[in-house]
């Protein structure tokens, strides 16, 4: 059966359109395999002869060889055959020209703030998108987010910086503008740069994509992501969604939209900042009535691992089950001793790879820095599987 036939998209009070399991899920199934509607870079306008970016502007790929040129504005390219395919969809010669002029008119973004430089660049990409695929546009129309103040109030300095860029066949309005920025800061999903213990890990590009757009957030998730852009032989900007415990039909299927580590204070102020709400999951609800003066936010793994301990065989039992655990007060600690990558730095998710038809898989993949284990915490490999592995 095809991942798309295994979750559907179901209305739930207070949570708006969701996607929930159609049928009995096990561990480790691929539940999404998504390609984006639209792609682009994170990084900010710079001069061509400073630029140093080390990946294709198209697929997003790390450049291995001598890469194409965009004649026009230095953009690079993995392949002529990446420039070419890019020329007709996502470097189109709007796209090209509006960037060169960007590139070339630093002033026209001075004193910005990288963010306001990021908007710009998904502004063009979402106007090319009209030009070149209008039914992706209305897709991307059609994604949740409305319009706050603060998108209106960007919207007003970035409608009238992209309309002196490159013509288009008609002028968008500002509340268009103002409505795409909300669908953006709603719904792009960060493309990650190679994990690396030493550094903090940044994005490389921001993507959007129709069908997990309808992912809920939950601090203690069911799901997580995974891509494999640098090493997936096709598709490398696909997103595929894997279930980390078995899931009965029904339930809904929630990602996390950050590392599962952060504390109370720091998921609530990052999800109101940038997603508009607060949550109320069941973590939350527990974490909410810690003390300020405990350090509640902070369980370091070696109290995790002796809750576990004191207890192991019930919490096993009831995450297998999807069960939310509400007889304890941690009730994230099983998941941080069994789900949460201890590698350095990552804190990354373990997911279960796909099973066969008969056998659960026991090997765990960190959707992260992409090492295997056992489940008997065995490490048996360093570095990500393609999607094909």
């Amino acid at each position: 059966m095809s991942a798309e036939c295994l979750v559907s998209v179901a209305d739930i009070e207070g949570r708006g359109r969701s996607l929930v399991a159609s049928q009995p899920l096990k561990a480790g199934q691929v539940v999404l395999c998504d390609s984006p509607i639209l792609l682009y870079s994170a990084l900010p306008f710079i001069k061509p002869h400073d630029q140093s970016t080390s990946y294709c502007n198209h697929c997003f790929k790390t450049l291995q060889s001598p890469p194409s040129t965009c004649p026009s504005c230095s953009l690079l390219f993995c392949t002529p055959t990446c420039l070419s395919r890019a020329s007709s969809s996502s470097h189109s010669p709007y796209v090209c020209q509006a960037l060169s002029r960007l590139q070339h008119s630093p002033h026209l973004l001075l004193n910005q703030p990288l963010e306001r430089h990021v908007q710009a660049r998904f502004l063009i990409s979402a106007f090319n998108l009209s030009l070149v695929s209008p039914p992706h546009f209305q897709t991307l129309v059609s994604l949740q987010g409305t319009a706050t103040d603060n998108d209106a109030s960007n919207a007003h300095f970035l409608h009238s910086l992209i309309s002196t860029l490159s013509p288009l066949p008609s002028i968008p309005s500002i509340e268009l503008t103002a409505a795409l920025l909300a669908k953006d800061r709603l719904n792009a999903f960060g493309l990650m740069e190679p994990f690396n213990e030493h550094l903090e890990r940044s994005v490389r590009a921001y993507a959007i994509y129709p069908k997990a757009s309808f992912f809920n957030h939950d601090c203690l998730p069911n799901a997580c992501r995974f891509d494999y852009v640098d090493t997936a032989p096709h598709n490398n900007t696909d997103m595929i969604v894997r279930i980390l415990h078995d899931v009965p039909q029904g339930r809904e299927i929630c990602l996390s939209y950050f590392p599962v580590n952060l504390d109370y204070s720091s998921r609530q102020k990052r999800l109101l900042e940038d997603y508009g709400f607060a949550c109320d999951c069941d973590r939350c609800k527990v974490e909410a009535n810690w003390s300020d003066n405990d350090n509640e936010n902070d369980v370091d793994e070696e109290e995790e691992v002796m809750l576990m301990d004191e207890d192991e065989d019930e919490d096993e039992q009831m995450v297998a089950s999807g069960a939310e655990n509400e007889d304890t007060d941690f009730p994230h600690a099983y998941f941080f001793v069994t789900y949460m990558c201890n590698r350095d730095n990552c804190w990354g998710t373990l997911a279960p790879l796909p099973p066969s038809p008969a056998t659960p898989s026991n090997v765990m993949e960190c959707n992260v820095c992409g090492n295997l284990k056992n489940n008997d915490d065995n490490a048996i490999g360093d570095g990500p599987l393609s999607m094909d592995g």
